[in-house]
């Protein structure tokens, strides 16, 4: 088992103590043991599913070998048996966890389907051979019913194999064959039950000479089904009511299986192309481009070379969308386990934290490079470096031929124009010609990733900085007079953006200051007013003015007693 798994062994629901946990033989279902113990379980459930209807079927085979079947069967019953067992040591997963406890596993198993399946499976139905005689294996078709283990370990098979295609082809194949294998043990025992040489569809009599032997008996009932099932012709015309039957239920049986044949063809060869067409670049669409566009027979030509290189030497060109679909933590170990050596040997990445070089090898873009193509040319703005996988790369001049050096597998350029070095000299410009010799396979990384890399670690920036111009001064590209101006022109500038954001500040406390005062003022404007709506508020309309003046003394009473109680009552107190 491996290391997962006996990790997750260690961790149960169950109540047994860590102790008696560590040694529980439990396995996981995900696990390699269990794996195998399945493709064990294959064999026996595949002999009782060829070999028990053969021998019901063929006298001959079963009086022969009878020996051999008996010690074969129990061997069979001996692995259903110690199935049965694994089954109540096998876990389950509750909540993502694997339970290893015993009692649980077993209480979940026995009320499965399959525990009775597993049961009934061995019953000891040849104890009628002591009444019926040892020559009745048909006493044995219990066995049939451990065939859902067959399918389980074809399912396993198939996700773990790295050829699942040849793997899904080969299973049908043999699924053909037990089909075809079980029709002619049928036909056989059909032409039996008829009689031999009755007529022309069913098995020629044996008293003939060679159609005695066992061999030639089932061969000639293979071929026989055979043709049938593949409805191609050239059998005997069935004469009886039971030929007729058994001729047509072939033919439903051959139909169905062509559809499911013609099905399971067509579902391989589509994800052999969906898969091709993952990892590589479709090129009828390029094609169709250029031809619209009238591209000149040359430039086609490199472009079809480029598709072929990829198609023969099987490059990748589009990782990051292969990947796509895996949770972040597995796509980044996937990807750090296939290009970490490749990215460590980049000096000016070496000593760095392998957090920040795992981030990187997530942006590594790989390229391929044909046969005297420019990666890069001089004076060019050096947007991304460039690790050199595969192939040769030549140091050329401007004429394109004459060669200062050969960059070979391991090697890189381009590092320095992607960080920002103060007193580069020669900025972000590209400082020779890059030409690859051959097929190169380059890893590609922006300024634009690394930056988003390394802004969430200022530390391995400073180093990295520090090793680029320790690089700079080797190659004497360093204006170290450039470099501290340009340092005491960013510390002045910080020094500026500190006094304005202190300036800043102030001005936000002095407005602070002119709202309080503001809302203040307001809140005292609002009193006023109210009070004085409180103090108008029961003096007398001008009708009524009028009116105290033609009564006259008993009005101005009136008004004045008014007056006197609005101003007993007065306004509410502002809250």
């Amino acid at each position: 088992m491996s290391q997962d798994s006996k990790m997750k062994t260690t961790e149960s629901s169950g109540s047994a103590p860590p102790e008696a946990r560590k040694w529980l033989p439990v396995l996981d279902p995900s696990g390699d043991y269990y794996y195998w113990w399945l493709n064990t379980m294959a064999f026996p459930v595949m002999y009782n599913l060829i070999i028990i209807v053969c021998r019901a079927c063929f006298p001959d085979l079963q009086r022969y070998y009878l020996a051999a079947w008996l010690v074969l069967d129990c061997t069979s019953d001996l692995l259903y048996l110690l199935d049965i067992v694994v089954r109540f040591h096998t876990g389950f997963l509750e909540q993502g966890i694997l339970v290893v406890d015993k009692g649980r596993i077993s209480s979940r198993y026995v009320r499965t389907w399959s525990f009775f399946l597993d049961l009934v499976s061995l019953l000891p139905t040849e104890v009628a051979y002591v009444s019926l005689g040892p020559h009745t294996p048909t006493l044995r078709l219990n066995r049939f019913l451990r065939v859902p283990r067959l399918f389980e370990a074809f399912d396993r098979m198939e996700t773990r194999t790295v050829y699942p295609n040849a793997f899904r082809i080969a299973k049908l194949m043999l699924y053909v064959f037990v089909v075809i294998h079980w029709n002619s043990c049928l036909y056989f025992a059909l032409s039996r039950y008829l009689g031999f040489g009755r007529d022309a569809w069913v098995y020629p009599d044996p008293a003939q000479p060679g159609f005695e032997q066992l061999r030639r008996q089932y061969l000639y009932s293979f071929y026989f089904s055979t043709l049938i099932l593949t409805t191609v012709g050239d059998t005997p015309l069935p004469d009886r009511e039971e030929e007729y039957l058994f001729m047509v239920g072939d033919f439903l049986l051959a139909v169905m299986g062509f559809a499911t044949i013609m099905g399971s063809m067509s579902s391989v060869i589509y994800n052999m192309n969906t898969a091709d067409a993952a990892f590589y670049p479709d090129h009828a669409l390029v094609k169709k481009y250029m031809k619209l566009h009238h591209v000149n027979r040359r430039l086609e030509r490199r472009v079809t070379d480029w598709y072929q290189h990829l198609q023969i030497n099987k490059k990748m060109t589009n990782e990051v969308a292969i990947l796509q679909h895996l949770p972040e933590q597995l796509r980044a170990e996937v990807a750090v386990s296939v290009h970490l050596p490749t990215l460590s040997r980049v000096q000016i990445f070496q000593n760095c934290e392998a957090s920040l070089l795992e981030e990187l090898v997530l942006k590594l873009q790989p390229q391929t490079y044909s046969p005297g193509e420019y990666v890069c040319r001089k004076g060019d703005i050096g947007r991304e470096m460039y690790i050199i996988r595969e192939g040769q790369l030549a140091v050329v001049a401007d004429d394109g031929v004459t060669q200062y050096a050969v960059l070979g597998a391991g090697l890189y350029f381009g590092e320095i124009s992607i960080i920002n070095i103060k007193g580069n000299m020669s900025g972000n410009r590209r400082t020779a010609n890059i030409k690859s010799l051959g097929y190169s396979d380059l890893f590609c990384l922006s300024k634009e990733d690394l930056q988003e890399v390394l802004s969430e670690y200022p530390q391995a920036q400073a180093v990295m900085e520090e090793k680029g111009r320790e690089i700079l001064l080797k190659m004497n590209k360093l204006d170290v007079n450039a470099e501290a101006a340009e340092i005491a022109l960013q510390e002045a500038t910080e020094a500026r953006l500190r006094g304005l954001n202190q300036q800043l500040d102030d001005l936000q406390t002095k407005f602070a200051r002119l709202l309080a005062e503001l809302e203040s003022s307001a809140l005292k404007i609002a009193y006023r007013v109210e009070r004085l709506e409180w103090q108008t508020r029961e003096w007398p309309m001008p009708e009524e003015l009028a009116e105290a003046d033609n009564e006259g003394e008993p009005g101005e009473g009136t008004s004045k007693d008014a007056e006197g109680r609005a101003g007993q009552e007065g306004p509410p107190s502002p809250e």
